[in-house]
């Protein structure tokens, strides 16, 4: 299983919101991206270019949620 400490160099290398949002997605779990900008307080369009970054990476993996079809839950990938 892969953990976030195997990818050190491409977490060295993401901006603060994203590093941010990917320490929040490990402490809570699964989120959504309005759960997420609760959690961190990070302004919506900064919020959704670190989930796109961290995505990019391979970092973390989106579903849609169960709960709501228009939104989806993002996590750290395993």
């Amino acid at each position: 299983m892969t953990t976030l400490t195997d990818h050190d160099d491409t977490i060295e290398s993401l901006p603060p919101s994203a590093k941010l949002a990917l320490w929040v997605l490990e402490s809570e779990g699964k989120l959504t991206q309005q759960e997420l900008r609760k959690e961190t307080r990070l302004h919506q369009r900064t919020l959704r270019y670190a989930l796109d970054r961290l995505d990019e990476e391979g970092l973390i993996d989106s579903r849609p949620n169960p709960a709501d079809a228009r939104q989806s839950l993002y996590s750290i990938t395993k």
